[in-house]
C-alpha cells in the first residue's frame, strides 16, 4: 500500500509517505508558507523512494477542524492530485492526529482518554474527547465548537486511565471549568497535526471503507462557515 498523506490545518504544513508500514515524512512550523512548502514535500518524498505519483494507491488529508486558508490549501492540492491520478481520498480528522500524536509522543495507554484542544479564535476552541484503544484514538461524542468555559470530558465507562490533553487550545486552560482541570493529568499544549499521524490513521480508514472520490473530499470546518465569513478579516 502506498499512501500520500497532506496536512496543513494548523500552523504546521506536512507531508507523509506511507510505504506498507514505513512512513518517511516532511513536517515545518511555516504560518504563512503552506502554499510554497507542499508541493516541494511531495515531490520530494516521492523522489527519495523513487516513486512517480502514479504509484501511489491512494492519498489522504487532514479535513479539519483548523485554519479555513489552510484546509482550503490541502483541499485543492488534494482533490487536484485525485482527479489527476484518479485515486480515491481517506479525509482524517484533524483533532483525531492531534490524539494519536499524544498517544505516540507520550506513549498513552489503553484505556486512558485524550482531550484535544484546538485555538479556533474569536475567543473559542475545538473540542473533541477520544479514548486510546488499541494504540488508536476513538471519538467520544462529537466534535465542536465553544467557548473554553464550556467544554467538557465525558462519563466513558470504558476509560481506566487517566485523562491527557493535547493541541495549542490548552493555552486556555484557566479558562476551562475546574471539572475538566481537576480530571487532566498532563497536558502538551505544543502539539499540532501532522501527515505521519493521517497516514497512520488513513490506512485503517481506508481498509474500513471510508476511503471517497475526489470531489467527496471536503474540508471540515465545524464553526458555521457563513458567521466567520461575515466578520471583517477573519480567513
Amino acid at each position: 500500500m502506498k499512501l500520500l498523506a497532506l496536512d496543513t490545518s494548523s500552523e504546521g504544513c506536512s507531508a507523509a509517505l506511507w510505504l506498507d508500514g514505513q512512513i518517511t515524512e516532511r513536517f515545518e512550523l511555516a504560518p504563512r508558507g503552506h502554499t510554497r512548502l507542499l508541493m516541494p514535500m511531495v515531490r520530494d518524498l516521492l523522489a527519495e523512494q523513487g516513486l512517480k505519483p502514479s504509484d501511489l494507491n491512494a492519498l489522504a488529508f487532514a479535513r479539519g477542524p483548523g485554519s479555513f486558508t489552510g484546509l482550503r490549501i490541502a483541499t485543492g492540492v488534494i482533490q487536484g492530485l485525485a482527479w489527476g491520478l484518479d485515486l480515491p481520498v481517506v479525509p482524517v480528522s484533524s483533532l483525531a492526529a492531534v490524539a494519536l500524536n499524544a498517544i505516540e509522543a507520550h506513549k498513552l495507554a489503553d484505556g486512558g482518554g485524550i482531550a484535544v484542544a484546538f485555538d479556533a479564535r474569536m475567543s473559542e476552541v475545538y473540542w473533541a474527547t477520544f479514548a486510546c484503544r488499541d494504540g488508536l484514538p476513538v471519538l467520544l461524542g462529537d466534535e465542536r465548537v465553544c467557548h473554553p468555559d464550556q467544554v467538557s470530558l465525558p462519563d466513558a465507562d470504558e476509560l481506566s486511565g487517566d485523562w491527557f490533553g493535547a493541541g495549542q487550545g490548552w493555552k486556555f486552560r484557566s479558562d476551562m471549568p475546574e471539572s475538566v482541570g481537576t480530571r487532566i493529568g498532563s497536558v502538551d499544549s505544543s502539539l499540532v497535526p501532522r501527515a505521519a499521524q493521517v497516514a497512520r490513521l488513513a490506512i485503517p480508514g481506508f481498509h474500513a471503507g471510508q476511503a471517497v472520490p475526489a470531489g467527496q473530499a471536503q474540508p471540515v470546518y465545524v464553526r458555521d462557515e457563513v458567521t466567520w465569513k461575515k466578520l471583517p478579516g477573519r480567513e
